[in-house]
């Protein structure tokens, strides 16, 4: 098996830009799994100690940080001046890493939603994402935008019409990069659907219905065989589809109600959980073709304290993941799904929105609290520090080089040495 899957793993890479590995241009890291290879940023820190700058940030958002170069961007909504109430503004901003300046912010659009959120989630969840030659700011029915890196409009895509979400849940999922295409996901209660649109002018290049309610989840984009394959979790199935034509390749049941956590895989297998009135978490291999639920394609299952709106971190060989929204945290080995530890408690991290995320042999474990803890990446559960921001933290931080880059509920913070 061992040979198998490392065989395997000669054809199956992740199909992302060509960024260095000091830029995080995702949420979710340079290759999709939360994990930055060679960024080693502090594992402590207080209001004086290790903070090298901290700004405000209006508004409501948790989409979070992204970094390119000297480069961070967030996005964000703030109630419109001189405009109907409920209208906002919904903003692009670009702050210097050195110093967190404000080097510039954009107006995508100023409009009243058309339908509310839950009342932990905004109208700026999703994260933007960049290749370094330009920015995207994705607000969900309000549009898509592409910027230049000093914020000049590129094209938009205000014409994707309006979601209608689950109970009013609100937006979140957000859209990334591959290749010459940005990969759009669009699973609402209405007609759902998966769409990849030419990056540098916006046109579509397919568009692929999905029978699909309400979701949350990113699409993850790896590569099998020379063919990269663009893997989307769902409430009735996790999918994977060509990314050349959008055709659908496979699909496993399994999944949960209206699921938040992203697809994350390596080493020749994919992994897909939600936790949601239920719990599944999937190890797929990449070669499969049509319903692969029952067969071998499916390598292992778990069907408990699985992860819901927060992703599985994948680092070292090990998937980390919380149960539900809880901060109640598993470790489990990535190839056979035995449990390192499962289901611990970590003592200051009840609720849990953003994903953890790895550096410099530790894991970043961040609470919707404030408070974030580090432990150390390893097969066994031991806390290193407990750090407090002192505001909520509904954003996954990004790992670059030294520093920790956190969006808070009112602040964007650089933690550095």
């Amino acid at each position: 098996m061992r040979l198998m899957l490392l065989a395997t793993a000669i054809s199956f890479s992740f199909a992302v830009s060509t960024s260095r590995a000091d830029n995080w241009g995702h949420w979710r890291g340079p290759d999709g799994n939360g994990a930055a290879a060679n960024a080693s940023p502090p594992t402590q820190w207080s209001d004086t100690e290790n903070v090298k700058w901290k700004v405000a940030i209006p508004g409501k958002g948790s989409g979070s940080p992204v970094v390119w170069e000297n480069q961070v961007f967030v996005v964000t909504a703030v109630p419109a001046a001189n405009a109907p109430a409920e209208t906002l503004d919904f903003l692009l901003m670009c702050f210097d890493r050195a110093n967190g300046k404000l080097l510039w912010q954009q107006t995508a659009t100023t409009a009243r939603p058309h339908q509310g959120t839950h009342a932990t989630n905004g109208f700026a969840s999703a994260s933007p994402c960049t290749d370094g030659q330009h920015v995207y700011a994705h607000f969900g029915s309000r549009g898509l935008y592409c910027y230049t890196m000093d914020g000049q409009l590129v094209w938009k895509r205000d014409d994707l019409g309006k979601m209608n979400t689950r109970l009013g849940f609100g937006e979140g999922s957000s859209p990334v990069l591959a290749g010459n295409k940005i990969i759009v996901p669009w699973d609402h209660e209405g007609p759902s659907a998966l769409m990849a649109l030419d990056k540098l002018t916006g046109q579509t290049i397919w568009n692929v219905a999905r029978e699909e309610p309400s979701g949350w989840a990113t699409p993850l984009i790896v590569q099998h065989d020379g063919q990269k394959q663009v893997v989307m979790n769902g409430d009735g199935h996790a999918r994977s589809y060509d990314l050349e034509t959008g055709e659908e390749l496979w699909r496993c049941g399994g999944q949960t109600m209206r699921p938040g956590a992203s697809a994350v895989a390596a080493d020749g297998m994919i992994y897909v959980a939600s936790g949601f009135r239920g719990a599944y978490l999937g190890a797929f291999k990449p070669d499969g073709k049509g319903d692969i639920e029952g067969t071998r394609k499916v390598v292992w299952s778990l069907g408990r304290d699985t992860p819901d709106i927060a992703s599985p971190l994948l680092s070292s060989g090990r998937l980390y993941f919380y149960k539900g929204r809880s901060g109640l945290l598993s470790c489990l080995d990535a190839k056979t799904g035995e449990p390192h530890y499962a289901a611990s408690r970590i003592a200051g991290i009840n609720s849990t929105y953003a994903s953890p995320v790895a550096a410099g042999g530790y894991v970043f474990l961040s609470g919707r609290s404030g408070r974030i803890v580090v432990i150390k990446d390893s097969p066994e559960l031991e806390i290193v520090a407990t750090n407090a921001m002192n505001e909520t933290v509904d954003a996954t931080p990004a790992p670059v080089d030294n520093e920790l880059f956190i969006r808070g509920e009112r602040h964007l913070f650089c933690i550095a040495n």
